[in-house]
């Protein structure tokens, strides 16, 4: 069994009350779903939009994350998967597909 990270791009940030309750409710069931089946590793974290980039050898600090909205990543789990190809099937019921966002699926690279 291998692990993998998940990094959720992009956000549902507009609707109603209802809508945006309902969208929660899909990621609910979702994480229940995969904790059900042994494969959530980790529930990691939703990301706030604002933080700083650091780079370059001179360290230079800037306000960021500054990238078009369906690019930020907006959170990240760990899951268990056999190989990539079921990970990536895994990651498929993620709610965030059916809003326009995509799921990032990247082994977990073992030292």
């Amino acid at each position: 069994m291998s692990e993998f990270t998940y990094l959720f791009r992009g956000r549902k940030t507009s609707g109603s009350p209802e809508e945006m309750q309902k969208h929660v409710e899909h990621w609910v069931a979702w994480f229940n779903e995969l904790s059900a089946a042994g494969r959530l590793k980790d529930p990691g974290h939703p990301l706030q939009s604002t933080g700083k980039v650091v780079s370059g050898s001179q360290k230079t600090v800037r306000d960021g994350p500054y990238a078009e909205a369906k690019d930020v990543v907006g959170g990240y789990i760990i899951v268990e998967a056999d190989d990539i190809g079921q990970a990536v099937e895994l990651s498929k019921g993620c709610p965030i597909l059916e809003v326009g966002g995509s799921v990032e699926v990247r082994p977990i690279q073992i030292r």
